[in-house]
């Protein structure tokens, strides 16, 4: 039985609107510290006839009064909970970065209870989840030290970084989430049965091109890599050749 509580969860995930579960979807979870918003251009090059669903976790927007999860299983416990029937008929999940971890995860969650799987998994800007990690602990760094590591990713504007201010209010939920990825070990598993399709930035400084290929690993169906040029943003100036590629296996 729906209830008014968990409609609302429902629509907190979902802020642009929920999707017609009867038509292809392609939801999509941004990356570290950011929102729903990272996606909302992102919807007028979707196809006519394929619902492109931006996803809004705790902590950020109409959020920002939630407290952001700081482990992955209990996102994605939150997510199964508030999108319980979304994960239906004909969709795909695309995430970046953290949302690369995010959605592969999700989609072994979905596996393991025997829901039904996306037609195609896409992710972007991370390095395959079953590699040692070796790249700095940011989480926890005190903030003079973890502001030149956020201006070498790129994606946060200057004038929040220069700004002590913007800082206080951005930075918690951003530690969050670098905490989630930081903090997570690969489980063993058998490999997934999803077609699987990996974006990576020819200069990402968060994930080189070996690191991007490795993800094939991990399942047993197609699975591709697409190089663009730039760095670890570089989804943005590309957005709308990653949302033509993966639409493509949605069309009706």
């Amino acid at each position: 039985m729906t209830t008014a509580s968990s409609r609302r969860d429902t629509r907190a995930w979902l802020p642009l609107g929920e999707p017609d579960v009867s038509g292809p979807r392609l939801f999509c979870y941004p990356n570290a510290g950011a929102g729903a918003g990272a996606f909302a251009s992102w919807r007028a090059l979707a196809p006519d006839g394929v619902q492109l669903c931006p996803l809004q976790p705790p902590g950020r927007a109409e959020r920002y009064q939630e407290q952001p999860h700081r482990r992955l299983d209990s996102l994605l416990d939150d997510l199964m909970t508030c999108l319980d029937g979304q994960f239906d008929g004909v969709y795909a999940l695309y995430g970046h970065s953290l949302g690369a971890l995010v959605v592969y995860e999700l989609t072994r969650r979905l596996r393991d209870e025997g829901l039904p799987a996306p037609v195609h998994l896409y992710v972007s800007g991370r390095a395959a989840p079953h590699l040692p990690e070796t790249r700095a602990r940011l989480y926890d760094l005190p903030t003079p030290r973890l502001v030149p590591h956020l201006r070498a990713i790129g994606g946060t504007p200057e004038e929040v970084l220069g700004a002590p201010e913007l800082l206080d209010v951005f930075l918690p939920t951003l530690r969050a989430d670098f905490e989630v990825n930081e903090n997570y070990r690969h489980a063993p598993a058998d490999p997934l049965t999803t077609p699987l399709t990996v974006f990576g930035g020819t200069r990402d400084p968060r994930a080189d091109a070996d690191e991007l290929r490795a993800w094939g690993a991990l399942t047993r169906a197609r699975h591709d890599v697409r190089l663009y040029e730039g760095g670890h943003f570089f989804v943005n100036p590309h957005a709308g050749s990653l949302v033509a590629e993966m639409t493509a296996s949605l069309r009706p």
